[in-house]
């Protein structure tokens, strides 16, 4: 992923409430890397709880089958295409999408302008330990990176009262940015649920990106990556876990394909 090149979000000149382009009944923002980028900082800097989500090909199967996101994704603020068949149904559109934003890359591109422009980070997500170590590598490698807290929750749902607490822990650090690392759609429905009461002007769900900052899960190759087999790489390492995942992800896809323009979703104004 590029690296933020702008002294402020102003120079990059991006749009925030740039119209979508849909893609499988999912609103995807038409961006860049660094001009996603450049809308996280824009977002960090206002007093209003943002969402901003990253879409892989599983979470638009998700949305799919899930009516429950259809409300989830209209109040993202922004929603990064973060998977290459998104990418490329994407550019047949009137507003295609550039490229894709993973949201591996994208932690650290997030970081790295944080650190240069002061903002404060809440990392919450991960197996215990995750957390912690990705704050190591985080902070190493962009001097100044303030990280305000750190919480690796319990896997499974929390109780009302466990989330009550949890949501005065992240409201209370006063974080400009929460970098969240959930499974979906449960990350994405917790934000939606609490985004108002834990004040954090940018919200963002990155998937598995703190295993990755922390050294847990290799990136692929940057070819096998740019040629769109990054899930190959992955399947290589995680066989057991991934297999069904992408198996479903596979069929969805081919489902998508053969249904071919219905599916686009709701049509760009």
């Amino acid at each position: 992923m590029a690296s933020a090149v702008y002294e402020t979000a102003e120079d990059c000149g991006t749009l925030i409430g740039r119209r979508p382009t849909w893609v499988w009944g999912v609103p995807l923002a038409p961006l860049t890397a660094v001009e996603a980028v450049a809308e996280i900082e824009q977002r960090a800097d206002g007093d209003s709880p943002s969402l901003i989500l990253s879409a892989n090909l599983n979470f638009a199967m998700i949305c799919d089958r899930d009516p429950e996101m259809d409300a989830i994704n209209d109040g993202a603020a922004l929603i990064l295409a973060d998977g290459m068949p998104l990418v490329w149904a994407g550019r047949r559109a009137d507003r295609p999408i550039p490229e894709r934003v993973p949201g591996s890359d994208l932690i650290f591109s997030v970081c790295e302008m944080a650190a240069r422009r002061g903002f404060s980070i809440f990392l919450l997500g991960g197996a215990p330990g995750i957390g912690e170590a990705a704050a190591r590598n985080l902070t190493a490698r962009f001097p100044g990176l303030n990280i305000v807290g750190i919480v690796s929750p319990p896997y499974g749902p929390n109780s009302p009262e466990e989330d009550a607490a949890l949501v005065a822990r992240i409201r209370d650090a006063r974080p400009d940015i929460l970098l969240m690392a959930s499974s979906q759609p449960r990350g994405e429905k917790w934000l939606v649920k609490h985004l108002e009461a834990l004040e954090v002007p940018a919200c963002l769900q990155l998937g598995a990106s703190l295993d990755f900052a922390a050294g847990r899960v290799r990136r692929a190759p940057r070819l096998v990556q740019k040629i769109g087999m990054e899930w190959a790489f992955r399947l290589s390492l995680e066989p057991k876990r991934l297999a069904r995942r992408y198996l479903d992800n596979a069929l969805f896809l081919l489902r998508m394909i053969v249904s071919g323009p219905r599916r686009s979703g709701r049509p760009n104004p």
